[in-house]
């Protein structure tokens, strides 16, 4: 089933019959509702949040407002969490942000959440004998459908001259995807931080590509625009809070990684070093837009989206002009 298909139908059943999960379904009316990714991706979020910035943010534009967090395991069901209108705003890699949005969610992306090309990346056994692309055909091969690790896999499989319909591709949770390496019942996987320096580090998977020079590995805030409409305040709160949270990880990568290891579940010695690769500057560029074009296009050729998505049109970056990001 094409994953824009299987989104559309997951949407559909979520406005319904409602998501069980860890979903918020009984915040007030004025609470910031968040859907996020327990993953250093996202590191200035845990770090506002620990810091108590944006709480603070959150207090001078609507004092009786709370954050109500819900966290999941990858950007596909947090979609179905907007689609039953229990989220306000989305914390997403590109991929999932555009599969939501063709499946037909009512959302905008205001802001980046960071981006580094190593941080995603096909793995393979440490010991195996899979030395390039190409020799991927006809193996089992795992990824977490419509997730943005699902694109490089994809782009990597070209690098091999191959596309997805020469692998048996199979659908797992990103944090299975190594255990299943490592036990031999697949033979490679495509994965994202932490779980790809949590195992590289135990010398039980090695890369076999990453992003570098074909995916900037651009992951999104994105917001419903009901939101957006109705509390636009709260949307530069939390930019603001973001901001500045990126900004204490660059000058001290160290004191976050202590901070924030529980939060990402890795190690404070091997969260830093994650927290050094990432660029977790929020403002959106127009290389950005044009990266996220060649991700959409990509999407439609593949058959991952039937609808088109008008990525200017996507992108709205008033929140972030009226909170200051460059």
């Amino acid at each position: 089933m094409a994953v824009s298909r299987f989104v559309a139908l997951a949407v559909a059943a979520a406005i319904g019959l409602g998501l069980a999960g860890t979903a918020t379904t009984s915040a007030a009316v004025d609470d910031l509702r968040i859907a996020a990714q327990p993953f250093p991706l996202y590191a200035p979020l845990f770090v506002a949040k620990q810091k108590k910035w944006l709480d603070e943010e959150l207090a001078k534009v609507a004092p009786n407002a709370t954050v109500k967090w819900s966290l999941f395991p990858a950007g596909p069901p947090i979609n179905e969490s907007f689609a039953a209108g229990q989220q306000d705003v989305g914390f997403v890699g590109d991929t999932p942000a555009l599969v939501g949005k063709a499946a037909g969610l009512d959302t905008s992306a205001i802001a980046l959440t960071s981006d580094g090309p190593k941080s995603l990346a096909v793995i393979v056994g440490g010991d195996s004998p899979i030395a390039s692309p190409k020799e991927l055909k006809g193996r089992k091969v795992a990824v977490t459908k419509g997730s943005y690790a699902h694109h490089l896999l994809a782009l990597v499989l070209e690098q091999g001259g191959l596309t997805l319909s020469d692998v048996e591709l199979i659908n797992l949770p990103v944090a299975e995807i190594p255990p299943a390496i490592v036990a031999g019942t697949i033979d490679a996987g495509a994965v994202w931080e932490p779980i790809l320096t949590r195992f590289e580090s135990q010398k039980a998977v090695r890369v076999l590509a990453d992003g570098t020079g074909i995916k900037k590995g651009l992951l999104l805030i994105v917001a419903d625009n009901g939101f957006l409409k109705n509390r636009p305040e709260q949307a530069k709160a939390l930019l603001t809070a973001y901001k500045r949270a990126s900004e204490f990880i660059t000058a001290n990568p160290k004191e976050a990684a202590d901070l924030i290891s529980g939060d990402v579940n890795l190690a404070p010695d091997l969260l830093v070093q994650v927290l050094q690769r990432m660029n977790y500057d929020p403002a959106i560029h127009d290389d950005d837009v044009a990266e996220v074009k060649k991700t959409e296009q990509f999407m439609r050729a593949h058959g991952l989206i039937k609808s088109a998505v008008d990525v200017d049109a996507f992108f709205n970056r008033k929140p972030a002009d009226e909170a200051g990001l460059k």
